[in-house]
């Protein structure tokens, strides 16, 4: 009697603990999503007649975009030292087949990512450049995409040049016209080669509250009127680096 009443009770705080995780979960989720979305969003304004003007008298630009720790983090089954506090909820899953062997990613975006590249997409022509593999920056990208065709052209890892360990990122590929291209990047040395080209951005792994990519909009606006990218940012990246 008393063994068939500890198992019943036992099955009962199994049941109430998997319950309980399950809605600390929900919650978890609920709050992260709330933080990611209460900062102020950036205000976009009609252009005048003259910035109108101003803008017709220049070559529309392309922005590249890194994705890993830059609009995205994420880690894969197996990882022994997560950058993700346990227990906070992905975005969205991954599978990916690496060497015949199914792999799951657990992708978590910035915050403001979205609305980041819904304003963008708006001024720059975007390209997606990852140092990642194919298979798995398709996967990732599509998704950021979400069907509105804005991240059509894309370059992975076969892209890149292998110099001393690391793989950099020639935007020569992309275009000739270096005066109209620049490349978003957590990482320097993917940018070495065209450091007057390059926004720095500081990496992202897990911060809900942060604000990197809203703070990047009103450059983002002005550069698009200027001749020469290289002009501003050729002057200005020591100090986006420390500030970013």
């Amino acid at each position: 009697m008393l063994t068939h009443i500890a198992m019943g009770l036992r099955g009962f705080f199994l049941f109430a603990a998997k319950v309980w995780s399950f809605i600390c979960y929900c919650l978890r989720r609920q709050i992260r999503a709330v933080l990611r979305h209460q900062t102020v969003r950036y205000e976009i304004l009609p252009l005048s007649p003259i910035s109108k003007h101003r803008l017709s008298m220049v070559r529309r630009k392309t922005l590249v975009l890194d994705l890993d720790e830059t609009l995205i983090h994420s880690h894969h089954d197996g990882v022994l030292r997560q950058t993700v506090k346990p227990g906070t909820p992905p975005d969205f899953v991954l599978k990916v087949i690496i060497d015949r062997h199914p792999v799951r990613f657990f992708v978590y975006k910035r915050p403001h990512v979205d609305f980041f590249l819904d304003v963008v997409s708006q001024w720059y022509d975007l390209v997606v450049f990852t140092a990642s593999m194919e298979m798995y920056g398709t996967a990732v990208a599509d998704i950021l995409d979400n069907k509105r065709s804005i991240l059509n052209r894309r370059y992975y890892r076969q892209h890149c040049k292998l110099d001393m360990g690391s793989y950099t990122k020639d935007l020569s590929a992309i275009t000739s016209d270096l005066s109209s291209v620049m490349i978003l990047d957590n990482s320097p040395g993917a940018y070495k080669a065209y450091s007057n080209n390059a926004i720095p951005i500081k990496s992202w792994f897990s911060d809900p509250t942060d604000t990197a990519l809203l703070n990047l909009l009103p450059m983002l606006d002005a550069l698009r009127f200027v001749h020469d990218v290289k002009s501003v940012l050729s002057r200005n990246l020591h100090h986006h680096h420390n500030q970013w």
